[in-house]
């Protein structure tokens, strides 16, 4: 019996092209909760960007790829990067400069802004915070850096943060994380939070940031306008969320009605 269901957000809930939740996805979420589901954002964005979910009242929230994972009542997990690792992001964009955000609790900001950073605010509306001076950032409580760097860059830069990892959803940046927080992590938090088994999980997703989680819920779910790599583990590839991508796996698996 399924119990709790995961949700991305952009390109997922949200759609690309509006960039907001449908209507109808709305409607959806309410049958769900008005059945007695548990439903969970996991998601990249941190708090300052949940406010394209209208309040919808969900169970908790796995933030910043299972960084910052709350309810909202309370705090269930966080998990920072370490200085060191820090310091050695300021030290590489000194010899490799390109846009980083740097992201706390509550808000982001980057060292630098071009138009890599630019595209990809006109896709999420989230990403519009001021660049500036971030030498003291190492002082600061950092759940995630958001480096606007190619593949092979990529592979660089987590050389020289070795207690990070990465993931991407875009090809224009990554997102860089502490070991040990993960959307993976966050869902076993809200398990054990809940009493719910992972075998009574239900996860939907479309980016390279969701295979983890989609890899670890019992039945994994696709939207239509996921990268190959996300449909080639999923038990089932629906529409996208313009076309009631969210509704129409719901009623494939029974727990809405047709």
């Amino acid at each position: 019996m399924m119990k709790a269901i995961f949700f991305d957000i952009d390109g997922t809930l949200v759609s690309f092209k509006t960039h907001k939740i449908p209507e109808t996805t709305f409607q959806t979420l309410y049958q769900l909760k008005d059945k007695g589901y548990k439903l969970f954002i996991a998601t990249g964005r941190g708090i300052d960007g949940l406010h394209v979910l209208n309040d919808f009242p969900f169970d908790g929230y796995i933030t910043l790829n299972g960084q910052y994972c709350y309810t909202d009542e309370q705090l269930i997990y966080e998990n920072t990067i370490q200085k060191e690792d820090l310091q050695a992001l300021l030290d590489y964009l000194k010899i490799h400069p390109f846009p980083c955000g740097f992201t706390e609790e509550h808000t982001k900001y980057f060292n630098l802004r071009d138009e890599r950073v630019d595209e990809i605010h006109r896709i999420t509306l989230n990403d519009d915070h001021p660049a500036g001076d971030c030498q003291d950032v190492v002082n600061h409580k950092v759940y995630q850096c958001m480096c606007f760097v190619d593949n092979d860059e990529e592979k660089e830069l987590m050389k020289v943060m070795p207690h990070c990892i990465s993931a991407r959803w875009h090809p224009l940046f990554c997102d860089v994380s502490p070991i040990g927080g993960t959307k993976q992590n966050g869902i076993d938090k809200f398990l054990e939070h809940y009493h719910i088994d992972l075998s009574e999980t239900m996860a939907f997703g479309d980016g390279g940031n969701d295979i983890q989680m989609l890899n670890h819920v019992a039945v994994a779910i696709a939207m239509g306008n996921a990268n190959d790599e996300v449909k080639a583990i999923a038990d089932y590839v629906t529409d996208d969320v313009d076309n009631d991508g969210i509704t129409k796996a719901l009623r494939h698996f029974g727990l809405l009605s047709k």
